[in-house]
């Protein structure tokens, strides 16, 4: 599946990530090191998401992140 990026925020990059790998906020989070709850709040916009976590979630799960010049 492919997405364009520029038509979602960082919290719902997150959360698709987060759906391809068909796990649930409790797992997912443990298998970043991070806290269901810090999951959650990213996800629902409470808490930015800094670029290297999500190429840390990129690499982790074997997603490419590509910057394309129109």
């Amino acid at each position: 599946m492919k997405i364009k990026a520029n038509d979602y925020s960082a919290a719902e990059i997150v959360k698709i990530i987060r759906e391809w790998t068909e796990l649930s906020q409790k797992d997912f989070a443990e298998s970043l090191g991070r806290s269901r709850d810090s999951i959650n709040n990213i996800e629902n916009g409470r808490n930015r998401i800094f670029l290297n976590t999500l190429l840390e979630i990129a690499k982790k799960y074997d997603i490419e992140i590509t910057i394309e010049k129109k």
